[in-house]
């Protein structure tokens, strides 16, 4: 039967570059000795046969930060966590209500940092079994799928722009139905296809 592991696995073994918001952008000037905050992200993969799909999240449009965009469980390492692995966990159980013991960490892509200051720390994993996901209230609006497939072929990129701050920002998109997946998530995600189709 075929894993759908397999590229995960690869991507994983292969990805060595960390990346940044500012990838697309080599003109954007960064202040020198800049401090960033270390946090971490599940990519949560559930296999049922020789299916596989990541769970994502809907960010509630009542937040401060980032309202109603596409995200991975996660956040900032707090003082209890052992290391940015435990803060992806803890993170996760919170937001969507999926068990650490229902999971298997398979390992960790490259740290991306993001224009907001962190340094986010991708941890790949696998869930054990199917689970109801429970969306934090006034956090996370929804929580949904995406074939792995899907976000492993690099075809299902685009690079767009809007204006940030005064300027151009380019970043990659990666859409699904009705959902926009770009910037941050999007990025982590080209890193695993750009990995998982290198030969």
């Amino acid at each position: 039967m075929h894993d759908p592991l397999r590229l995960v696995h690869e991507a994983l073994e292969r990805a060595r570059t960390a990346s940044s918001d500012y990838d697309l952008n080599p003109e954007t000037v960064l202040p020198p000795g800049r401090k960033l905050r270390p946090a971490g992200v599940l990519v949560p993969i559930l296999c049922e046969g020789a299916a596989a799909r990541i769970y994502l999240t809907k960010r509630s449009s009542a937040l401060k930060h980032h309202p109603g965009q596409i995200a991975f469980p996660g956040g900032k390492q707090d003082e209890g966590d052992a290391d940015v692995v435990a803060a992806a966990l803890r993170e996760a159980h919170e937001e969507i209500g999926l068990d650490p013991a229902n999971v298997e960490v398979l390992g960790r892509m490259p740290s991306h940092e993001t224009v907001t200051g962190f340094m986010v720390t991708p941890v790949v994993a696998r869930v054990r079994a199917p689970f109801d996901p429970r969306p934090e209230p006034g956090e996370v609006e929804e929580v949904f799928e995406v074939p792995l497939m899907h976000l492993l072929d690099c075809a299902q990129f685009s690079v767009q722009a809007r204006r940030w701050r005064g300027n151009w920002r380019k970043y990659y998109t990666v859409p699904f139905g009705p959902y926009y997946i770009w910037g941050a998530t999007a990025r982590i995600l080209r890193v695993m296809a750009d990995a998982a189709e290198a030969q």
